[in-house]
């Protein structure tokens, strides 16, 4: 069972502190008053006695969404952090059972350690697998292998009242798809079980292509991709032609130095930095950096030198695994770099062949003067997911942006005129901007969720900042 108890001695739990909360992004914060809880019983007991109210509850995990998903102003939000641990590994039929609070990073060093890993990871290892769920996160092989709800077998959900449910595929199959992608707004997840695989070495073997424009870009990672994992890097502070020019990597595990499920497995951390999954960033930057650490200048010089020191076409480079799936995990709290007025990372996805919806995106960015310091473009393959997944057959756009660039907000209502015309989405575990009345168009199972949601919790106890600001939580309370 996902939401089996371990023996640990009870933490204390500590009740209702008000406290001012962010996303990543560090934008839009909101005051609640959180409670840290350890046991299912804290968080049947936070649900039995939430009535029906505007001011409304929602889960909390590592706070790695970007925007408003989990806080929930004036209400109460459950920090699931301290709801942690590993509850047991089936080796024959490949699959490990968790609590909701474990982070990424500590179940792969574990399953790393005996030779096994998960099939689809996120571009960071510090969400916890609640989180995961919850935003259905994708990664670099989503077009092989789907999102991460694709690898879920149960979870273990507490829905308002308090009743513990285990979900499936076939076990109120509604109920378990609304949660895959679901923001936390079925119920409080309390634990899941996911398929492992063997993991097959600590390398991966990168084939890298630099493309010259936004074209080239996009015809490379169109091709028929044999690989596992592909992921492009834009320069979209080029000037002239060569905007959206890239680096494109595509890879597979390197061959040789296997491992099993009956090997003896990999170490956390292998000395000459092959397999890293250790769970602290190698630098941290300082909780206070000055305005303007960051500055499309400097940004524009650091992706011409990355651009031009890489060749034209390698293949077979050994790059560390770790470092590959989670580049950007070497360097924490990375989003201080920002400064005060934090970012806004804006993700979008566009069903294949309109790829000219994505070069018009694109292009409005240039027009509006919009500085984007980091963006990456992945490629998404045909996987179903819940009626509030993001991820659908296409390509998919994320985009760093400075969170007080000017007219940033009307031009990013522009793309989500151009995006939704496309059929296409945005990502809401990235938002914190959205428009509601666009919300339909975007998903158009919104209907199907929200049914089930009204099921579930016909008061309207499970609320955030991201569903009042949606519509996602009316009808209730």
């Amino acid at each position: 069972m996902p939401v089996a108890e371990p023996t640990v001695r009870r933490l204390a739990t500590e009740d209702d502190r008000e406290r001012s909360l962010c996303g990543w992004g560090r934008i839009a914060p909101s005051s609640a008053r959180v409670r840290r809880v350890s046991q299912a019983e804290d968080v049947v007991e936070a649900l039995s006695g939430a009535g029906p109210g505007r001011a409304g509850l929602i889960a909390r995990g590592a706070g790695r969404s970007y925007g408003d998903a989990a806080q929930s102003a004036g209400g109460r939000v459950l920090d699931m952090t301290g709801f942690d641990g590993i509850v047991s590994l089936d080796r024959e039929r490949l699959t490990v059972s968790v609590r909701a609070g474990v982070t990424i990073a500590r179940l792969l060093t574990h399953l790393g350690s005996i030779g096994l890993t998960l099939p689809v990871v996120p571009g960071t290892r510090y969400v916890t697998v609640g989180g995961a769920i919850a935003s259905d996160v994708h990664g670099k092989s989503h077009h092989r292998d789907g999102s991460f709800g694709a690898h879920v077998r149960s979870i273990g959900l507490c829905v308002p009242g308090g009743e513990v449910l285990e979900i499936s595929p076939h076990v109120d199959r509604e109920l378990f798809e609304a949660t895959l992608g679901g923001m936390g707004l079925t119920g409080v997840i309390l634990g899941a079980t996911l398929d492992v695989e063997p993991l097959a070495c600590a390398w991966v073997a990168a084939d890298v292509d630099r493309t010259d424009d936004l074209e080239q870009t996009l015809a490379l990672l169109s091709e028929h991709d044999r690989h596992r994992w592909s992921v492009a890097w834009l320069d979209l502070l080029a000037g002239g032609s060569h905007m959206g020019r890239a680096l494109v990597s595509r890879a597979d595990p390197w061959p040789g130095e296997p491992t099993g499920v009956h090997g003896h497995g990999i170490r956390a951390r292998r000395h000459g930095g092959g397999f890293d999954l250790s769970e602290k960033p190698r630098v941290e930057v300082p909780p206070r950096i000055p305005s303007g650490a960051l500055r499309p200048s400097l940004v524009r010089a650091f992706n011409a030198a990355r651009w031009r020191r890489s060749p034209r076409r390698e293949r077979g480079r050994r790059v560390a695994l770790g470092g590959y799936l989670f580049p950007l995990d070497a360097l924490g709290s990375w989003s201080r770099l920002y400064g005060p007025q934090g970012l806004v990372q804006y993700q979008l996805v566009v069903p294949g062949g309109q790829e000219a919806q994505l070069v018009r995106c694109v292009e409005l960015l240039r027009a509006r003067r919009l500085p984007v310091y980091l963006a990456v473009l992945k490629r998404f393959g045909a996987f179903p997911g819940g009626p509030l997944s993001f991820p659908i057959e296409g390509f998919t756009l994320a985009l760093d942006l400075p969170g007080g660039a000017h007219g940033l907000r009307p031009a990013l209502d522009e793309l989500d005129e151009i995006v939704a015309g496309a059929g296409g989405r945005v990502y809401l575990s990235k938002d914190v901007r959205l428009r509601k009345d666009v919300l339909p168009t975007m998903y158009p199972q919104l209907d199907r969720f929200l049914a089930v949601r009204a099921r579930v919790d016909p008061d309207g106890v499970l609320r955030s900042d991201l569903a009042r600001r949606l519509g996602l939580c009316e009808g209730g309370g």
